[in-house]
């Protein structure tokens, strides 16, 4: 609740800027909510494609009694690198579609080191006057080292542009 309450401020905080205009271009950093939660990174190579990072973890287990410690709860660090296209033209220029391959490693107890491909489809609105943006993406996944399956992650996040 805490990362909802600053994402939520952060977004207040950089939307009252009027002197700058938002960021097609350059580095972003900010954060990602949803599975797995972390950190988010893009850099713009050119006016329609750019390379998306992230740093992430997950905590999931089953907590039936708060005083005795949760052997069954999972930590999962989560890494990726995404290639992105953006489709401007889909709905509107603040509004582009975006879509992309890339590939993610997983550690943990559960995971112990996955490897998998990402496809990658999305949403992100590009705020007039503000170096934001906010995303909205869905990521199935097809794991091949370690173990095999599919998975699929989401989130919802907001890049601050340098």
């Amino acid at each position: 609740m805490k990362i909802l309450t600053s994402l939520y401020f952060l977004i207040f905080l950089l939307l009252s800027f009027n002197s700058v205009q938002a960021q097609k271009d350059g580095f972003g950093l900010g954060l990602v909510i949803g599975e797995p939660t972390g950190l988010s990174a893009k850099l713009w190579l050119n006016n329609k494609n750019a390379v998306a990072f992230g740093l992430s973890w997950s905590n999931k287990g089953n907590r039936f009694n708060s005083f005795e410690p949760d052997y069954n709860r999972i930590t999962r660090t989560h890494i990726h690198v995404d290639y992105l296209w953006h489709s401007f033209d889909a709905i509107n220029a603040r509004f582009p579609l975006f879509y992309g391959v890339g590939g993610r490693i997983d550690t943990g107890i559960e995971y112990g080191g996955t490897v998998g491909a990402r496809g990658i489809i999305g949403i992100v609105w590009l705020p007039d006057n503000t170096p934001l943006d906010v995303f909205v993406e869905f990521v199935p996944t097809l794991l091949f080292i370690n173990s095999t399956g599919f998975g699929v992650d989401a989130g919802i996040g907001a890049r601050f542009f340098f």
